[in-house]
């Protein structure tokens, strides 16, 4: 494609410049605007600048994907309220063995969670349980988060709904989900395995140390912390601003939840919800005279072990209730079983079609709706944690990034790269994944994909079909695992970044330079062993 005039690539580039330092930098003081919105100024600014036309602008618009975002995040709202994450959770802390079973678990459960539930999803969700694990073993928090953002970067680049850029590649390129499966996952377990080891050489003598007393309880207490904390896995940060009047207000709420007057708010909001749901209220009015008996003169709770023990009072209640409303507690609790196995039967039902090869789009968005059918309630609190600014983000993003095109630069410098990024022998790939990876840290990986995945794969079909596909492969694993080069390279790092830094009583700051400096060898590593592998 030939250059366009001089007056259309200059306006052009304004546009993507000015999309991309919003995009990088969503907090910049001369426009604070966030990512989402310099999404649209980006796209509005090619039509406005005439680079691309109101009608292409629409016609960008990749609907497959933006299906296909909107039916995974829904599906996570339901996983999440199924307990799902819950129980992956509870994996990290069920009969460990040390710091190093730890590290190796994080990497194992982070990548297989990625990969079926989204990197986000999984950075979201663990890294506070991990900081009060390690914090309770008292053990360095820096190598389990960076097991935890690396573990999942390289675990979602095994499937289509592993990432955003994925989503791109597999509705582009027309690999089903089986074979994008069995083409990246040789590479992925070798990544996860590779990337294990390089975390425990390089921490190997922070993670001998152990505690000299180690709380007997620390298992147990980690499994409740875990228990009563409640995650919105669907958030899917991907780009998004973590601003901070988000974050205080959510560490308001969790401060406000902490205090005594807020449990006894919760135990009066259970009481009526579960009368709502038919249990008579004398199933609580014991419980309230059991609690009642418990606080002294001055209202404080006594310490005793009998008191506080939660076997005793719910065996005490069990036995000052009737046989009607223990018969009703029991229809709630098998109600709840059976609606939990619905949502794992549904979620599961998704995973099969996709691996038979249907429509990725359609089947998640029947996913969600058979799972807001089997709710059977109102599903607009559930659909109101969806990620609607990032489906704007990519809104824009698709057009900002088609009127770039449009000006011709992307195909000039591609045309100078081609000749060198031929993909059936081993020093094009080389030099195909070092532009993919130079390009995913400047421009982010989405981006990066959108510019070069028709070109690549185009240049890759004149050789052979098998290496069109190869090619794709190639852009997938490659612009995943760039996003571990630092803590800037993908959105997941940024996530685990700030949720340890914003963790309420357990802070901790992940620095730039202490990713860097593991994520550097860890990404030209694992990265190559990988392009061994994809086929």
């Amino acid at each position: 494609m030939a250059l366009a005039s001089v007056a259309k690539v200059v306006l052009g580039l304004i546009a993507f410049a000015i999309f991309w330092v919003l995009a990088v930098f969503p907090a910049v003081p001369f426009l604070p605007i966030g990512r989402t919105a310099g999404s649209l100024l980006g796209a509005m600014l090619m039509v406005l600048f005439q680079v691309i036309t109101p009608d292409e602008a629409y016609a960008t618009i990749d609907l497959p994907i933006l299906g296909l975002l909107f039916g995974t995040m829904v599906v996570s709202v339901y996983l999440e309220r199924a307990d799902m994450f819950k129980y992956i959770g509870k994996l990290l802390a069920w009969k460990s063995r040390g710091a190093k079973d730890l590290l190796c678990r994080i990497c194992i459960i982070s990548a297989v969670s990625s990969a079926l539930f989204t990197n986000d999803t999984s950075c979201v969700v663990l890294t506070e349980f991990i900081l009060k694990i390690a914090r309770q073993h008292n053990l360095p928090p820096t190598p389990f988060l960076l097991a935890l953002a690396s573990s999942a970067n390289i675990g979602s680049s095994a499937t289509p709904i592993g990432n955003p850029q994925n989503l791109v590649i597999a509705v582009q390129s027309k690999i089903s989900f089986g074979n994008f499966l069995i083409g990246v996952l040789p590479a992925m377990v070798a990544g996860v395995i590779a990337n294990a080891l390089i975390l425990l050489i390089m921490y190997w003598k922070l993670l001998s140390i152990h505690k000299d007393e180690e709380d007997a309880g620390a298992e147990v207490a980690a499994e409740d912390e875990f228990d009563s904390h409640r995650f919105s896995p669907a958030t899917m940060s991907h780009f998004s601003s973590l601003n901070s009047q988000e974050w205080n207000s959510n560490l308001e709420s969790i401060n406000i939840q902490n205090s005594p007057q807020a449990q006894i708010l919760r135990n009066r909001a259970t009481a009526t919800a579960t009368e709502i749901l038919g249990v008579p209220s004398s199933t609580f009015d014991s419980a309230r005279i059991s609690n009642v008996s418990k606080e002294g003169s001055n209202g404080v709770p006594s310490l005793t072990k009998e008191e506080t023990s939660p076997s005793v009072t719910s065996a005490a209640a069990d036995t000052l209730m009737p046989s009607s409303e223990r018969k009703n507690n029991f229809i709630i609790k098998w109600k709840r079983v059976l609606w939990k196995s619905g949502v794992y039967a549904i979620t599961l039902g998704m995973l099969v079609a996709l691996l038979l090869g249907l429509n990725m789009s359609w089947t998640a968005i029947t996913a969600a709706l058979a799972l807001v059918v089997l709710d059977f309630k109102d599903a607009r609190p559930c659909l109101e944690k969806v990620s609607y600014s990032l489906l704007i983000f990519f809104c824009g993003m698709f057009i900002t990034v088609d009127g770039l095109n449009k000006t011709g630069i992307p195909s000039a410098l591609w045309d100078l790269m081609e000749p060198y990024s031929h993909v059936d022998r081993a020093s094009g790939i080389a030099v195909l994944a070092i532009v993919i990876l130079v390009l995913s840290n400047l421009a982010s990986n989405v981006p990066t994909v959108l510019l070069l995945g028709g070109r690549v794969a185009a240049s890759a079909a004149a050789i052979s079909k098998a290496d069109e596909k190869k090619a794709w492969l190639i852009l997938a694993w490659a612009s995943t695992i760039s996003g571990n080069l630092s803590l800037l390279g993908s959105a997941a790092n940024l996530i685990v970044c700030e949720q340890a830094r914003r963790a309420p009583n357990l802070p901790y700051t992940l620095t730039f330079w202490s990713h860097l400096k593991f994520g550097l060898p860890s990404t030209i590593i694992v990265t190559a062993i990988g392009l061994a592998l994809i086929r």
